[in-house]
């Protein structure tokens, strides 16, 4: 039970700050998140597979993927789902975001949360339009340049570019992993490493999406 409110409680930071911040979803880690740092580059029905490993050793699995395409104001706003799991989640967290890219950052215009055995949500406005949900589109604009290296994780091995952010974590990239190009970065906290290309991404979100409703949260799976 309290491993599931850790997961609820979660889920609200997670709204709250953004995208980058799914990475820590039931994991138990403290301060920030592994940022997502990379190059965004969407194709529908592609992402990938990562093992997220906290510094306590705990793991836990996550899939980065685009699952959609659609115009917001004129602009191509793509959904990019992060669904997350680890021994304690009892099943997968999906979260969609529809992001937009905006100059050099892209923003969440709507996010639609799922939790394991209940409907999906779509989240109030405030949250997806929150100023820590905008994310830098492109890494290489105020990172650190550490040249091109060959790395090898769960996926292969990747040619990769390096790079090192201002908060000192450091982000290997190859540009045919999309959507991000990310192959493995190593925060302060945590570590992320590439376990899979994903070619034929599909929605996880199953049900009509219902007002956010708190209440809901408390409530047993729905069978």
């Amino acid at each position: 039970m309290r491993a599931a409110k850790r997961m609820i409680v979660g889920a609200i930071v997670v709204l709250a700050t953004g995208t980058a911040a799914s990475a820590q979803m039931g994991m138990g880690m403290r301060g920030g998140p592994p940022q997502i740092n990379g190059v965004w580059n969407p194709v529908v029905g592609k992402g990938a597979s990562y093992e997220v490993t906290a510094e306590s050793g705990k793991k836990m699995e996550m899939e980065i993927t685009v699952v959609g395409k659609e115009t917001v104001n004129g602009k191509d706003g793509y959904w990019l789902q992060m669904a997350m799991s680890n021994s304690e989640m009892g099943g997968q967290m999906v979260m969609k975001h529809l992001l937009v890219l905006d100059g050099q950052e892209t923003h969440s215009v709507k996010t639609i949360m799922q939790l394991p055995g209940r409907p999906p949500m779509e989240m109030p406005a405030q949250m997806s339009h929150h100023e820590h949900a905008n994310q830098s589109a492109d890494i290489r604009t105020d990172a650190q340049g550490l040249g091109s290296e060959s790395i090898t994780v769960p996926a292969g091995t990747f040619t990769c570019e390096h790079y090192r952010a201002k908060d000192d974590s450091e982000s290997w990239l190859a540009k045919d992993v999309p959507p991000w190009g990310l192959v493995k970065h190593q925060g302060k906290e945590s570590t992320m490493v590439l376990v899979k290309v994903i070619k034929d991404a599909k929605d996880k979100i199953v049900g009509t999406p219902q007002p956010f409703n708190p209440m809901m949260m408390g409530q047993p799976p729905q069978q």
